[in-house]
């Protein structure tokens, strides 16, 4: 009787350990496939909060503006980007301008601020990413933005002859993203963030307060302006709405604290996302006279 009561303890405790390997197992595999669900789910967050595409749609507002040129240009990695480049009709304008739109619309929403910078004296390249608009190809990544923004910046340097000391950057919300990297890289002869973000991780805590900062390392985009300012050495000038309910003010001060001399920054009381929407070519006037302030001692 002990011997079969022995045998029969033996036999209980050994399936008593394989049905909790079974367990550990299950509970194992069942962390891996919540992680992996997890991970897809931030990514698609962060995909439909970064990128709004607007892609050409035939009608009325695809008019080519007064005094501008349909231009197109090549990337490195092979897509086909399409702007509007406006001429100022000044005999030498001090400046050209590139301009890097926020992450909705297309050019068809900008014709405005082409023509109210050439009227400024400035000629003006807006234009789309890749994705948006008549640009072909898909933004997928900042890689991607990266690679639009060096593109345009060939074009205006090559294809237009426009020397580094003569170009300004000029980025509006994710346009200053690729306008921080940009400058970080490339001369140029001044630089504009208007209600940009400071990185994405910062965005992030923003907009996912419930997310852990300790996982913001899964996001696929890091959009770290506010470490690429560091390296970038030509005039700065930051601009933010207060309140914005879209970028936090503190975005636009953090971009501030981080850019290196010469910098202004200009927060707009009331002003929201859009400032040129709440303070109209005034804000333009402002933007215009930071410029020719930063190209005067050239």
């Amino acid at each position: 009787m002990r011997d079969g009561v022995t045998e029969l303890r033996g036999h209980g405790s050994g399936h008593w350990r394989v049905s909790l390997r079974k367990a550990l197992m299950v509970s194992f595999v069942c962390l891996i496939l919540l992680a992996f669900l997890l991970f897809l789910g931030l990514r698609r967050i962060e995909r439909a909060i970064a990128f709004h595409p607007d892609a050409y749609k035939p009608g009325d507002v695809w008019v080519l503006p007064a005094g501008a040129d349909d231009v197109w240009f090549g990337t490195a990695d092979g897509h086909r980007l399409h702007g509007w480049f406006f001429q100022s009709g000044a005999k030498s304008p001090q400046a050209t301008i590139i301009y890097f739109h926020g992450n909705g619309g297309n050019v068809t929403n900008l014709g405005w601020i082409g023509e109210r910078l050439a009227m400024r004296g400035f000629n003006t390249l807006v234009f789309d990413y890749r994705g948006y608009g008549r640009s072909d190809g898909e933004l997928e990544d900042e890689q991607g933005l990266y690679a639009d923004a060096d593109a345009a910046y060939q074009y205006i340097s090559k294809e237009r002859a426009v020397p580094p000391h003569a170009i300004v950057l000029y980025g509006q919300s994710l346009g200053t993203a690729a306008v921080a990297d940009l400058a970080s890289r490339r001369e140029c002869a001044a630089i504009i963030l208007e209600s940009g973000p400071s990185s994405a991780s910062d965005m992030a805590a923003a907009a996912l307060p419930w997310l852990p900062r300790k996982l913001h390392f899964l996001a696929k985009n890091r959009f770290d302006s506010a470490r690429k300012l560091s390296l970038v050495h030509c005039p700065v000038l930051i601009t933010h709405g207060d309140p914005d309910p879209t970028i936090p003010t503190d975005h636009g001060r953090a971009l501030f604290a981080a850019a290196n001399e010469p910098k202004k920054l200009l927060i707009f009381p009331g002003a929201g996302h859009n400032v040129f929407g709440s303070v109209g070519d005034r804000y333009l006037d402002t933007v215009a006279d930071f410029i020719h302030s930063a190209m005067s001692p050239r």
